[in-house]
């Protein structure tokens, strides 16, 4: 499950709770279109705003509604007791993996983190997925700390934070990290506008936003890829650098496919955990221009 396509779809809430019917849509979407695996509960799936109950119920409907598809959960928290139990939680629910980002109030130190996924690891009964995000972590891992955690016990998978444009930096890069981690565990990609560099430059997998909710264009990408078509898959990305704008100008991806939800039907509005919201009146108007243009939907 921790290559090709792991598509990351948004957790539609109110201030009411979670909208269920909605958070199904978006897992039926990505049946529908075969994905390669399910991220639930990743940064786009909102897993800091909910509580420990609600974190299990989404879980458990994803792997209810996933079909055959692998589904991962991400296990994040601030304490290492809640990361446990919300390790155990997605594994009673039938998961095939779990997503574990180091996150923190205080600042971590690295033999804090190194200690974090040593205890969850052993814990653990199925593969985990070190997360790499310290756009919203703050958290910096040097590639000796990615290497020491790979070889722990069920790390099957590293979550990194985009490669460089170059596409020869970008090879060096994940050649770099590749050579400290075993050979069973993967690279994966994060970063939509970064994704295609990261594939062609060698990684495994792309863990996407786009893919939550736009599927169709995030596999196209990836087959190209993974076919070896390096020039098709750059083109299929480069088509959506309007998106891929749109995403810098709204601080990131979360805002702009809650938006895509919404405006498609498959979340009601507003579908974000306030104090977030999501796109402007202006901002919506560019991106169902995108939307059409761009034969998304």
């Amino acid at each position: 499950m921790f290559s090709g396509l792991s598509a990351f779809p948004l957790t539609p809430m109110s201030e009411q709770g979670i909208d269920e019917a909605a958070f199904v849509r978006l897992i039926e979407q990505l049946v529908t279109a075969n994905v390669d695996s399910i991220g639930v509960l990743g940064s786009t799936g909102n897993y800091a705003y909910l509580t420990m109950a609600e974190r299990a119920r989404v879980v458990r409907l994803a792997v209810e509604h996933a079909g055959n598809i692998p589904v991962m959960a991400g296990i994040g928290a601030l304490r290492t007791r809640d990361v446990l139990t919300l390790a155990e939680d997605a594994e009673a629910a039938g998961v095939t993996g779990v997503l574990l980002a180091p996150m923190s109030y205080q600042k971590l130190f690295p033999d804090e983190v190194f200690g974090l996924y040593e205890t969850v690891t052993h814990a653990l009964s199925v593969p985990l997925c070190v997360y790499d995000n310290p756009g919203t972590t703050q958290f910096i891992f040097s590639d000796e700390l990615h290497g020491q955690i790979a070889h722990l016990p069920n790390v099957a998978s590293i979550k990194i934070p985009g490669v460089p444009e170059d596409a020869t930096e970008a090879r060096t890069r994940v050649e770099a990290l590749r050579v400290r981690i075993p050979l069973n565990v993967t690279l994966g990609v994060s970063g939509d506008a970064f994704a295609v560099t990261g594939l062609n430059a060698g990684c495994d997998a792309w863990y996407s936003v786009i893919g939550g909710v736009f599927p169709a264009a995030a596999l196209a990408i990836t087959r190209a890829a993974q076919a070896g078509n390096a020039q098709e898959a750059t083109r299929l990305s480069e088509r959506l650098q309007p998106l891929w704008k749109l995403f810098n100008e709204s601080g990131g991806s979360l805002r702009v496919v809650a938006a895509a939800a919404e405006l498609q039907g498959l979340a009601e509005s507003p579908c974000l955990p306030l104090p977030l919201k999501t796109l402007d009146k202006e901002g919506r108007r560019r991106l169902a221009n995108l939307i059409d243009q761009l034969d998304l939907s």
